[in-house]
């Protein structure tokens, strides 16, 4: 996710269990051209967990090139996006609008695998770009004769962004055309939507975007649930709060302290929403507020900690 899924946050994934994670999405072009501020997004979080960087191009050469220099750092996969529907990078005919154009979308893939020089490609994509072109099961199928190692497949088209519910049972049907893994992306949030994902798609795992914001626990726990390992304990408050200040920490050191704090304020404001309280949702509103309102590390790690340990009191 785009603004989201950066080092500091990935580690706090990994620390509670994921089995991988996949940076913010990340030009071709950009990655070329060493911009600070994209080398940033592609870096490695620290644990366990594989590696994963998402690249995005229009033209086969920038993303042959980006997946070359992604390979030269050691990073343990690619993963190739045609999945994502906002206007700024489909208006550059990239992410999922290269679902409309199949042959350029298949010229990218090759790229990809050339720049990789073996190391795993994979593909993330949606059904299609609307209810006229549902062509992931085509894509998939190219895919696999390429040499790709999996593809991920959102259950919404491009021109539905993120309104309504993914259809589910509709990635069924790229399960159905190929024999690589298949992944289903879209609306889970808990163990038991994505029982319910598996089952009406026929996938063989999950993939959680939004639904980890301010809790990033959730994959461990969805991947406990699924392997049916039931000593899974859900973090107590000190350690929410632990993870929370530690990925603060990652922020300023990553970004520098002024621009770390304002970065992960979207993180700051999420845990608050999902703390155990019976605050109203206009108490919540103006907590989130404070908390996204500091700009020293000191008074923030104060604020925090009455803030859980008033969630330990309800818990409790």
């Amino acid at each position: 996710m785009s603004g989201s899924t950066d080092a500091a946050f990935r580690r706090q994934a990994v620390r509670f269990g994921a089995e991988a994670v996949v940076s913010e999405m990340v030009a071709g072009e950009t990655l070329a051209a060493a911009r600070p501020d994209v080398v940033r997004r592609t870096c490695r979080h620290e644990g366990r967990g594989r590696w994963i960087v998402q690249l995005a191009a229009r033209r086969p050469e920038d993303m042959r090139r980006g997946a070359e220099l992604l390979a030269d750092s050691g990073v343990d996969q690619i993963d190739i996006n045609m999945g994502c529907p906002s206007r700024q990078v489909t208006g550059g005919q990239s992410g999922s609008a290269l679902m409309k154009e199949p042959d350029l979308a298949k010229a990218i893939i090759d790229a990809a695998l050339e720049g990789a020089g073996g190391r795993p490609v994979s593909l993330k994509m949606r059904l299609g770009w609307d209810d006229g072109m549902l062509n992931a099961p085509e894509l998939g199928q190219y895919a696999q004769a390429a040499g790709l190692c999996m593809v991920t497949v959102h259950g919404r088209t491009r021109c539905q962004f993120y309104k309504g519910t993914a259809d589910w049972e509709r990635v069924h049907e790229t399960v159905d055309a190929i024999e690589l893994p298949v992944i289903v992306n879209g609306d889970i949030e808990s163990s038991e939507t994505a029982n319910a994902a598996l089952l009406q798609s026929g996938a063989h795992g999950v993939m959680i975007g939004r639904a980890a914001m301010g809790r990033p626990w959730l994959l461990g726990q969805v991947s406990a649930h699924l392997a049916g390992r039931d000593n899974w304990q859900e973090p107590s408050e000190t350690e929410k709060l632990d993870s929370l200040i530690e990925q603060v920490e990652d922020s300023m050191s990553l970004y520098g302290k002024a621009l770390g704090l304002r970065i992960v304020r979207k993180h700051i404001s999420a845990a608050v929403d999902h703390l155990d309280t019976s605050w109203t949702v206009d108490v919540r509103r103006k907590l989130r507020a404070r908390a996204c309102g500091f700009d020293e590390a000191k008074p923030l790690y104060a604020f925090l900690n009455e803030l859980f340990a008033d969630s330990a009191q309800v818990a409790a």
